[in-house]
């Protein structure tokens, strides 16, 4: 350990710590701009200089080691006076078009440049208009706006292994965009949006489809559904002010529904259908020999991630649609056929936390299944915009059919909880005695994690992984023959669906705390798991409903028509 004053208070701290880690055990808050937990960390920006003993000038607290008995000053008069002019720099050459940017009171720029006092006309802009890019369905990137603080880039290199995006140019002309001023849409990007939720300003954000969603709903003739994926009731509430890991489902649901003439369905259900048609196909393929292992195939970030990077294992992958996807089939043929609507007239909104799922709603194999798919932040947004007092409604249920789920359904949105969902009715499946619910060994925010289960004469071996740097390594492990898993999940966000592209983006304050975000908020899902009723997606009332009217039993021909489909190989930029 090592000993050192903070402002003058004592504190002791693990020998290679950064002074901005001393700083936050001496319960010190240092500004930073390109710093953030777990992503970047390289003492560009200069906004967390410090003035420390032994040290030279002004020194970068994200980066600087800590020495015995060193005395450090955060805010002494040459401290404030150089990040102030730093602010006023960065002002210089960004587009202050605060009072339209959807990061408007939510901007780290911004708020530092209050706090600070910063003079945004004090150097003259010569920074010229750069145009958007608006070429992905799911993404916006407006590089005026940019601040060259690396941490998309950090985020899609280093927490993704993607690195679609980079810096371009030198000096004063440096910008941040794909190699060869592609547009986004021609890169490897997979659309998890980790690089929006990095993003301290409003240089990226999701291509928004709230408009579309004001418009369906205004029409008469038109229908509108909506269908709330398990993660969002774990984190929409942090939009309102409620403590990270809060469930507000049924505050959710009775917002939405207070958004016009709308109905409300439950994401969970298809989340089981999902177990129950995976759980079948795997079980097919042990007994069959199939290929193996099997993965997941429910995220839309981890599939265009094969398909560009690993086309020769996409016979590995589940041909389950999402459960998004699976929604949309649904709806758009029971649902329709069930209540003689049109599927034309019927207008399908989902509420996802992430933006790549905005691409997969846009898959042409997918036919328009689902409208509009809208981020947890654009749910937010409409519910404000409609002047809806959030923390005073009362709490409401979903709408039938689709309202009972399972507890396997809702901890979808965990990094594990797919694995575990499956386990329960795959083991089930194998070994109709088989009574365990709780898989322990899956949960849990670890980048990989692998058990291995005896089930009906059977070693099943499994493997999580989340974040695809993470997803790499087991693909490389696979690939070279060192493991020999039987299952696999995959969640392209670091943490699973809680942690999505499209969830809250939280200050850099929370976000550099000491709270592990992606626990809280699964945490709130594991807990509603343990209290529902019913937790294995085999006894899902719901799920046998379906499959008695509609899809006679899972890996049925009409099972496969509806909730089944292919991925494709793409082109690696």
């Amino acid at each position: 350990m090592v000993n050192l004053k903070i402002n003058g208070i004592s504190v002791s701290v693990p020998e290679g710590s950064t002074i901005l880690q001393a700083a936050a055990a001496a319960n010190v808050e240092i500004p930073t701009l390109c710093y953030l937990k777990g992503v970047n960390c390289a003492g560009s920006c200069r906004m967390c200089v410090v003035e420390a003993t032994g040290a030279r000038g002004l020194v970068a607290a994200c980066v600087y080691p800590v020495s015995e008995g060193m005395e450090v000053q955060t805010n002494t008069p040459k401290c404030r006076q150089s990040r102030k002019m730093t602010l006023e720099l960065l002002l210089s050459s960004h587009k202050k078009k605060c009072l339209s940017c959807l990061r408007n009171t939510s901007c780290e720029l911004q708020r530092l440049s209050l706090e600070y006092g910063a003079d945004e006309d004090r150097f003259a802009s010569a920074k010229p208009d750069t145009p958007l890019d608006t070429s992905s369905p799911f993404l916006i990137r407006d590089n005026d706006k940019c601040i060259n603080c690396r941490r998309c880039v950090a985020a899609c290199k280093n927490l993704q292994s993607v690195e679609a995006i980079g810096p371009i140019g030198r000096g004063y002309a440096v910008h941040i965009g794909a190699a060869f001023e592609r547009p986004t849409i021609e890169s490897n990007c997979v659309g998890c949006g980790q690089c929006i939720v990095a993003c301290p300003v409003g240089a990226l954000t999701e291509k928004s489809n709230v408009d579309e969603v004001w418009k369906a709903m205004a029409d008469p003739d038109k229908k509108v559904v909506f269908f709330t994926a398990p993660s969002v009731r774990a984190t929409l509430g942090e939009e309102f002010g409620y403590p990270v890991g809060t469930n507000v489902e049924g505050r959710m649901v009775a917002a939405i529904r207070r958004l016009g003439n709308v109905e409300v369905f439950n994401m969970d259900v298809t989340a089981d259908l999902t177990i129950l048609e995976e759980a079948n196909e795997l079980v097919w393929r042990v007994r069959n020999g199939g290929k193996l292992p099997m993965f997941t195939s429910c995220c839309p970030g981890w599939i265009k991630f094969v398909e560009h990077t690993y086309p020769d294992m996409l016979p590995h992958l589940s041909t389950c649609k999402s459960p998004q996807q699976m929604f949309g089939a649904l709806l758009k043929t029971y649902y329709c056929e069930k209540n003689d609507i049109d599927p034309e007239n019927l207008f399908v909104v989902s509420v996802i936390p992430c933006t790549a799922k905005k691409y997969e709603s846009g898959r042409p194999e997918f036919r328009k299944d689902v409208d509009v798919a809208l981020t947890t932040r654009e749910l937010a947004r409409m519910i404000k915009t409609a002047g809806i007092k959030f923390t005073e409604l009362p709490e409401e249920q979903f709408d039938e059919p689709f309202r009972i789920a399972t507890g396997g359904g809702a901890i979808f949105g965990a990094t594990g909880g797919v694995m575990e969902a499956a386990l329960r009715t795959a083991a089930h499946m194998l070994d109709g005695k088989f009574e365990v619910l709780d898989f322990k060994e899956v949960r849990g925010t670890e980048p990989i994690k692998e058990a291995k289960y005896k089930v009906a004469g059977l070693t099943v071996k499994v493997a999580v992984a989340s974040g695809l740097a993470n997803a790499r390594k087991i693909m490389e492990d696979v690939k070279a023959g060192r493991k020999d898993y039987t299952f696999v999940e995959i969640m392209a966000c670091p943490g699973g669906c809680v942690n999505g592209g499209g969830q809250p983006t939280l200050s850099d304050s929370i976000r550099n705390s000491n709270l592990d975000l992606r626990a809280l908020r699964a945490k709130a899902l594991y807990t509603f798991d343990k209290k529902t009723e019913i937790r294995a997606s085999h006894d899902s009332p719901t799920i046998k409903m379906l499959y008695g009217e509609y899809l006679e039993q899972p890996g049925s021909r009409k099972a496969h028509e509806c909730l089944h489909t292919e991925y494709t190989a793409r082109k690696k930029y």
